[in-house]
């Protein structure tokens, strides 16, 4: 009974936020048959006098998801990421949502991390500032020192945030149903896909034992290295809702007249960034997918050879080895201003229907990129250049890919930062070489005798399920009466079955090779080896 009454009243909360900033003239305004636009009507707030706003609809959505409080600040920090999917004036409102909101009462933060450590925090720590240092929508920050001497950050949780998220989120997903089912707009923005991610996002963020793991995953990648530095996760202090780090001492990476005044290389800072970007991508495929310039600082100790500083690690995105190698190709291809490859690589993919005509993609792609590689590559945004390709790539009726929106909202992020800290940053002159670099790499020997591995680790597997598959019709075969050689020819179908794989797997590979002109390379034997092995097989079996 309890639960259902705070559900109403939360849900009376939300519609007298909606009523205010008057947010149904938003849905009113999408495309919807006559009959349900005439139920508007119905509404009695909309025969009310009303006064005339001097805030625009992007304004007035964010000014309501401010007033709806931290869980839908967050929803519309996520969904101003989803520009691929909102109209523009929209998508510029929802990213001046801010990250600070009032903090909660530091007594409670104690009980919290008293009663997730099972101690009191004089027996945890030396010294606990009951100040926080940072307030976010979902923890927030207290600075302390360990009783062995190093300086820690202790993240909390906000209390009772969970039940108000699911609350939240119920009501989302039926307002999005809601307007799917009332709009074919509404439709082609997936709402209830957006709606899945934010709560698979916020659910993850609840979880401080994830960012914990995710923070020692980016440590462990960056060891050693001078671009990037993660403060080190103390887990004997972690709990669910209380992560215990090191605390880092540096310069806001926004803090443009600090990082002068230390005469920070504010070119290489910039280049650096982008390089992180791709190793992160690339090489690792475990990416910060929330770079925003708060999560983001700069390390005082090697100004001439800049360092960053990356914190909260609550979102991390990756991707297949198959998006991986899709995304390389598709970027160098761009370059190459080889837009048929361009629009064959996005069917390939199945990021737009196989049943799209090639030379029309081809046209569209061509029409938006050649005006924009007139200009010199240092002018050319290769972040606005995505979000352009995306809006025609919707029109051939581009799925959402997930994956795809946080790599954007990353990369965005990542040169937005460049060009601030060097307006002179050319993206593509930095991160072409990692690309064709990192090509290689995937066609060398070293990737290769990876790969035979992983597949010689299936053997045995493939093996048990082609013995098993033998005995099994050999059985039937007796039980049937019919003698057992007759199941021979089964078998050798099998193994002409992979003979055709293993021709068409060489195939595959040497093409790959044909297309880096290195088909006659000493790399190159794996692929000649599979095709030569596949002839074999099937040559024998005639």
């Amino acid at each position: 009974m309890m639960k259902l009454f705070a559900a109403a009243h939360r849900l009376l909360r939300i519609f007298f936020i909606l009523i205010r900033y008057r947010l149904d003239d938003l849905i009113f305004d999408l495309p919807m048959p006559f009959w349900l636009r005439s139920m508007g009507y119905l509404l009695p707030w909309r025969w009310l006098p009303r006064h005339k706003s001097t805030h625009s609809r992007g304004a007035r959505l964010r000014l309501a998801l401010e007033g709806l409080g931290p869980i839908f600040i967050k929803f519309g920090q996520i969904l101003s990421t989803r520009r691929d999917l909102l109209p523009t004036d929209i998508a510029d409102e929802l990213a001046l949502l801010q990250d600070k909101v009032p903090p909660f009462e530091s007594e409670r933060a104690v009980a919290l991390v008293e009663q997730q450590l099972d101690a009191k925090v004089g027996d945890i720590f030396a010294w606990f500032d009951t100040k926080p240092l940072a307030s976010a929508s979902v923890a927030q920050v207290h600075a302390a020192r360990l009783h062995t001497g190093e300086e820690v950050v202790v993240k909390v949780i906000r209390p009772g945030l969970k039940s108000i998220i699911d609350q939240d989120l119920a009501w989302l997903y039926l307002l999005a149903r809601i307007a799917e089912a009332a709009s074919s707009e509404a439709r082609r923005l997936h709402l209830v896909e957006v709606v899945d991610d934010y709560a698979k996002t916020i659910h993850d963020e609840l979880d401080l034992l994830r960012e914990a793991a995710n923070s020692s995953q980016l440590r462990r990648n960056f060891e050693h290295s001078e671009l990037l530095y993660v403060p080190q996760v103390y887990w004997d202090y972690c709990r669910p809702q209380v992560l215990v780090m090191e605390r880092i001492y540096g310069i806001p990476v926004t803090d443009l007249s600090a990082l002068a005044a230390q005469n920070t290389d504010m070119r290489l800072l910039a280049e650096r960034g982008v390089e992180i970007f791709f190793t992160q991508v690339f090489r690792d495929s475990f990416f910060h997918a929330d770079m925003h310039p708060g999560n983001i600082f700069v390390s005082t100790q090697t100004p001439h050879a800049p360092q960053y500083i990356a914190i909260d690690c609550g979102i991390v995105g990756s991707l297949t080895p198959e998006d991986q190698d899709y995304l390389a190709r598709n970027l160098i291809a761009f370059f190459k201003r080889d837009y048929r490859k361009v629009a064959q690589l996005h069917i390939d993919s199945g990021w737009i229907p196989a049943e799209t005509k090639v030379n029309e993609f081809e046209a569209a792609i061509r029409t938006v990129c050649e005006p924009i590689f007139e200009k010199p590559l240092k002018d050319i945004s290769f972040g606005q250049l995505l979000l352009r390709l995306f809006q025609v790539a919707r029109r051939f009726n581009m799925e959402v890919q997930p994956q795809l929106v946080l790599l954007q909202k990353t990369l965005l992020n990542i040169e937005g930062l460049g060009r601030q800290l060097y307006p002179e940053l050319d993206l593509w002159r930095t991160g072409r070489p990692y690309l064709e670099r990192w090509m290689c790499e995937r066609m060398g020997p070293k990737h290769l005798v990876n790969t035979l591995q992983v597949q010689l680790e299936q053997v045995p597997r493939v093996a048990g399920m082609a013995r098993s598959l033998l005995e099994h019709l050999a059985r039937n075969a007796a039980e049937q009466g019919r003698p057992a050689h007759r199941v021979q020819p089964r078998s050798s179908a099998l193994l002409s079955w992979v003979g055709i794989l293993l021709l068409i797997g060489g195939s595959m590979q040497a093409s790959l090779y044909l297309e880096a002109a290195q088909l006659f390379s000493l790399t190159a034997w794996s692929s000649w080896l599979m095709l030569g092995a596949g002839l074999c097989i099937l040559v024998g079996r005639r």
